[in-house]
C-alpha cells in the first residue's frame, strides 16, 4: 500500500503558518518567511515554470515533495475560496492555470463541488465526507505512488490524531512567528507514536524525518 507523507515548514516556535491569516494573506503574517529558502531553489523554481535558483544540502527535499507521489490531499483553506459554500466555479486555487501538481489533488471540504481540470494533468476533486474518504480515493489513483498530505495543519492534526499519516519530514527554519497555527497541539487523547529516521543539516534550516512508530 502507498505511504501517505507529508513535507512542512515549521517555525523555530512551532508554527506553521502565521497569525491573521486571510484568503489575501493565506500564509498569515510572517508566513512566507518559511518558505523563501524553499522557493530559492533550483527544482522548486523549475516545478514552478521558473528558471535559475541555488543547489544545496535542501535540493533532495524539494526533489522529494512531488518525487514518487501520484496524488496529493489537502484542506479547503489550502485550496481557498474562502469559507462557506463556493461562489460559483471561479475560485480555481492559488496557482494559476497551471497548478505545480500534475496529478489528481482531493480537496477536503464540507461543500460538494464538480472536479476541476486544469491544466498539466492536475484535477481538483472535491471530497465532502471526510478524511477516510479522501484518502481511499487518493490511494486509489496514485496506486504504487505515495500520497503527499499537503496541509494545512487543520488537515494535518486531523490525519496524525487518526493515525493515518506514515511519514512526515519538518523542515524547521530559525524565524520566531510568535503565532498563528501549531501543527501538534488540540490533538485530543490519540497523539501520535513517531520515530525519528533522519536529519538533514542545509543552509538556513534543518530537516528532520519521522515515522508513525509501529
Amino acid at each position: 500500500m502507498s505511504k501517505l507523507r507529508m513535507t512542512i515548514t515549521m517555525s523555530l516556535d512551532g508554527f506553521v503558518a502565521g497569525p491573521d491569516r486571510s484568503d489575501d494573506d493565506p500564509l498569515g503574517k510572517g508566513g512566507m518567511e518559511l518558505h523563501e529558502l524553499l522557493a530559492s531553489l533550483e527544482a522548486f523554481r523549475e516545478r514552478h515554470g521558473e528558471e535559475g535558483g541555488e543547489v544545496n544540502a535542501s535540493t533532495p527535499i524539494a526533489e522529494e515533495i512531488v518525487g514518487n507521489v501520484g496524488a496529493t490531499i489537502m484542506g479547503r483553506n489550502m485550496f481557498g475560496g474562502g469559507p462557506g459554500p463556493w461562489h460559483g466555479d471561479s475560485w480555481k486555487g492559488y496557482w494559476g492555470d497551471n497548478p505545480p501538481y500534475h496529478h489528481p489533488v482531493f480537496v477536503l471540504t464540507r461543500y460538494p463541488r464538480e472536479p476541476l481540470d486544469m491544466a498539466g494533468g492536475t484535477t481538483f476533486y472535491f471530497v465532502s465526507h471526510g478524511i477516510e474518504s479522501a484518502l481511499e480515493q487518493a490511494r486509489e489513483v496514485a496506486g504504487d505512488e505515495d500520497v503527499s498530505l499537503g496541509g494545512g495543519a487543520s488537515v494535518a492534526k486531523q490525519y496524525l490524531a487518526a493515525g493515518l499519516l506514515d511519514e512526515m519530514l519538518i523542515s524547521i527554519v530559525p524565524i520566531i512567528l510568535g503565532g498563528g497555527a501549531r501543527l501538534f497541539d488540540n490533538l485530543g487523547n490519540r497523539k501520535p507514536k513517531l520515530e525519528q529516521v533522519e536529519a538533514i543539516e542545509a543552509p538556513g534550516v534543518t530537516h528532520i524525518r519521522y515515522a508513525r512508530a509501529q
